[in-house]
C-alpha cells in the first residue's frame, strides 16, 4: 500500500510539474469548448446525443421511469468520458509532436504559430461568412467513422457507450482543429492532454441540456447567448492571440 502511494504521489508531482506555468491554457481550452459548444457543438453533435438519449429511454420499461432515471440516461456519461480520452488522448499526440519538432530552442515559434492558428480559427467561427472553416463533418472519413460507430448507438450504455464517443470524438470540425492547435502549443504530452479533457469538459454542459430537454428548447434557449457567443469567440480568440504574442516577445 505504501508503495502505491509513494506511486500515487510521484504521478501527481509529474502531472502538477507539467501543467504548471500552462493554466491559463488550460483554461482557455475549458473556455474555448463552453463558448463553441454554443456555436457549433449543438448543431453538429446535438443528433448524436438525442439518438442515444431516445435509445436509452426506449430500454426503461415505463413502470421504471422516473425523473432521476431519465436525468440520468440524458447525462451520457460514458459518452462524454469517451470523447475526453479520444481528444486528451489526441492532444497528448500533438503536443509531444510539437515539442518533438520544435526542439527546446525554437519551440517558442512553434508554439506561437499554433497559438496563432487557433486563434485564426476561433475569431474565423464568430464571422457568419467564415463558419464554413468550423467543418460540418461531412467527409469520407466522417462517413467512415459514422457507418463504424453506428450499431453502437443501438445499446449505448457503459462500455458501449464509452468506445462510441472515442470514435466520434475522430470527427473532424473546426473547433477541434482549433482546440488542438493550442494544446500542441504546450509542448507537453500531460499538459496537451489536460487542455483537451477541459475542451471536453466545456462542451459537455450544452449537450448534457440537449440530452434533458431537447434540441428544439435548447435551441430557444440559446438564442440571447448566440448573440453574444461571437464577442467570445474574438475575445477567446485574443487572448491565445495575446499568449502568442508574449511567447515571441520572451
Amino acid at each position: 500500500m505504501s508503495e502505491f502511494m509513494a506511486l500515487l504521489h510521484a504521478g501527481v508531482s509529474v502531472c502538477r510539474v507539467s501543467v504548471d506555468g500552462r493554466e491559463g491554457l488550460i483554461g482557455g481550452l475549458f473556455l474555448t469548448g463552453l463558448v463553441g459548444s454554443l456555436t457549433h457543438c449543438s448543431g453538429m453533435c446535438g443528433p448524436f446525443v438525442l439518438s442515444q438519449v431516445a435509445a436509452r429511454m426506449e430500454a426503461i420499461p415505463l413502470e421504471r421511469m422516473t425523473e432521476m432515471r431519465r436525468l440520468a440516461g440524458a447525462a451520457l456519461l460514458p459518452y462524454h468520458l469517451g470523447r475526453a480520452t479520444t481528444y486528451g488522448a489526441l492532444g497528448a499526440v500533438g503536443a509531444s509532436f510539437a515539442g518533438i519538432l520544435g526542439g527546446a530552442a525554437s519551440f517558442r515559434w512553434l508554439a506561437a504559430g499554433l497559438l496563432a492558428l487557433a486563434a485564426a480559427l476561433l475569431a474565423a467561427m464568430a464571422v457568419p461568412a467564415l463558419k464554413g472553416l468550423a467543418g460540418t463533418g461531412d467527409s469520407p472519413w466522417s462517413g467512415s467513422i459514422g457507418r463504424w460507430a453506428r450499431p453502437l448507438f443501438a445499446r449505448p450504455f457503459g462500455p458501449r457507450g464509452w468506445v462510441l464517443g472515442m470514435a466520434l470524438g475522430f470527427i473532424p470540425c473546426g473547433l477541434l482543429y482549433a482546440a488542438l492547435a493550442a494544446a500542441a502549443a504546450a509542448g507537453n504530452p500531460i499538459a496537451g492532454a489536460a487542455g483537451m479533457v477541459a475542451f471536453a469538459a466545456g462542451t459537455a454542459p450544452m449537450l448534457v441540456g440537449i440530452g434533458a430537454v431537447g434540441h428544439a428548447a435548447i435551441l430557444r434557449w440559446r438564442a440571447p447567448l448566440l448573440r453574444l457567443a461571437p464577442v467570445l469567440l474574438v475575445l477567446n480568440a485574443a487572448v491565445l492571440a495575446f499568449m502568442a504574442w508574449q511567447l515571441l516577445a520572451g
